[in-house]
This record gives structure tokens, C-alpha cells and sequence, in this order.
């Protein structure tokens, strides 16, 4: 079932859309050559709890019993998402993938960027500019209305007319009361199928862009999801409001 917000429960996400944007910045701003996604992952936490708010990341299950350890998912290159946080450094050169999930009031906000580490080959910067882009076109077409799949359809469409692949088995979602909720926005689909959108709905919508194939796999840690053909991926991510006009992206600052 989708969900529909009232007004108060609208104003409990957008704060803690405000929280999870600030805290992506705040990140952005630390990374640079030699940082360990520990370190990033200890900045992000400590600025989470300083605005009484608390990671939605950390201690997240997906059910089978191996809780996420982190506040922060950071995946460098090849990695798609939900890297976990370790001594790990970045190096010039790399590309590193955060995202961020805040909970305060019993209410969620999700987001997430990459960020270049440095000097970066003009091929995975142009990973980076196509992946941010086809965000911006699939949030464009969450108007009250239309069809969920019409922002599947336009990332889809911008993404591989630039020569790159779609992941399909990781997907954007809802947001809101949960961390996850109805629906599914899957990053590829059909024009005018799925769900109509209704002005009250706040969705993630996540492109995950890979510069090779496709196909990924999932790493011995059961939750870092990896580019099988081990080129690098790009993920950015805004929650957003559908209103009965252009929609309202919430986690910017």
C-alpha cells in the first residue's frame, strides 16, 4: 500500500530530509585522499546525533539475522551500494558513493551522492554527470497523476543513450513512516504503467548507473553490492514529495 502524509507528518520527514542533506555535505566536504569510510562514517554520526536524530542505517536488517554496522554506506568504484564502513582509504583517482538515512520523530529521510576523490578519468566523471542528470529527469516526472513508470522510463531512457547500464535488482522505494515502503520505483520501465502518483507520496528515487554491464553480485559481507564485471558505478538519490505541481525535493539544504 502506498501511503498518503497529512501535513504534520510531512513536516516530520522534511526535517529529517534537512538533517540527511546537511550531514551528505558535511561528508562531501571531508573527502579527499587518504580518508578512511570510517572516518567519514564517525563525522556523519556525530553530526546525525548533535541534531537528536539518529542513523536509520545502523542496526537495519533485511531479515536475516546480519544487521547494517554503519551510519553511513560508502561504496568506492566498482562497489553499487551499501559498502560498510572500514579502514578502507580513497585514493586519487577513486569514486565513492555515500549514502545517508536519518530517523527522527518516527520519521525517515533518504539520500545519497558520489563524490570524486581528486582528479578523475573524464569517462567516470561522465559516469557521475549521467547518473546526477537522470535523477533530476526521473524527480521531473513525479507529478500527481502520472504514472509511477515514467520516472523508470526517463532514467532508463537518458541512461543508456549515454552508452551506460541500469541496475535492475536494487530499486528506488518510498519513504517516510518507514525506512522502506511502497512503492518499488525501479530505474528502467515502460511509459505510463505502474502506480498513479497522488500528491502526498514522498519517494526515493535512486539511480544506480554502472559504466559496464548490468549484472552485479553481492560480497562475502552479505550486504556490499558489486559490479560483477568490476567497472566503477554511480549513485545519487533524492527523497521528494509529489504535490499537486512540480515536486519538492526535501533532502537539500
Amino acid at each position: 500500500m502506498i501511503l498518503i502524509k497529512t501535513k504534520k507528518e510531512i513536516d516530520f520527514i522534511r526535517e529529517s530530509c534537512l538533517i540527511v542533506a546537511e550531514t551528505l555535505q558535511l561528508v562531501k566536504k571531508n573527502v579527499r585522499v587518504g580518508v578512511s569510510t570510517k572516518e567519514l562514517d564517525l563525522i556523519a554520526e556525530d553530526f546525525i546525533l548533535s541534531k537528536n536524530a539518529k542513523p536509520a542505517f545502523k542496526g537495519y536488517s533485511q531479515g536475516d539475522g546480519n544487521p547494517f554496522p554503519a551510519t553511513i554506506c560508502s561504496s568506492i568504484n566498482c562497489e553499487v551500494v551499501h559498502g560498510i564502513p572500514a579502514s578502507t582509504k580513497v585514493f586519487e583517482g577513486d569514486i565513492i558513493s555515500i549514502d545517508v538515512g536519518v530517523i527522527k520523530n518516527g520519521f525517515f529521510g533518504d539520500a545519497a551522492l558520489t563524490v570524486a576523490v581528486g582528479k578523475i578519468a573524464p569517462e567516470v566523471q561522465k559516469l557521475m554527470d549521467v547518473t546526477e542528470k537522470s535523477l533530476y529527469l526521473g524527480i521531473d516526472e513525479a507529478m500527481e497523476n502520472q504514472r509511477l513508470h515514467n520516472i523508470s522510463s526517463a532514467v532508463q531512457t537518458y541512461v543508456e543513450a549515454n552508452g551506460f547500464s541500469i541496475v535492475r535488482e536494487l530499486t528506488g522505494h518510498g519513504v517516510g513512516k518507514k525506512l522502506h515502503e511502497d512503492p518499488a520505483i525501479p530505474n528502467f520501465g515502460k511509459r505510463d504503467t505502474g502506480p498513479k502518483l497522488k500528491a502526498g507520496m514522498t519517494l526515493a528515487i535512486e539511480p544506480m548507473v554502472n559504466m559496464g554491464k548490468k549484472e552485479v553480485v553481492v560480497g562475502f559481507d552479505g550486504w556490499t553490492v558489486i559490479t560483477k564485471d568490476g567497472m566503477p558505478s554511480a549513485h545519487f538519490e533524492h527523497t521528494i514529495l509529489v504535490t499537486n505541481g512540480k515536486p519538492e525535493i526535501l533532502t537539500v539544504c
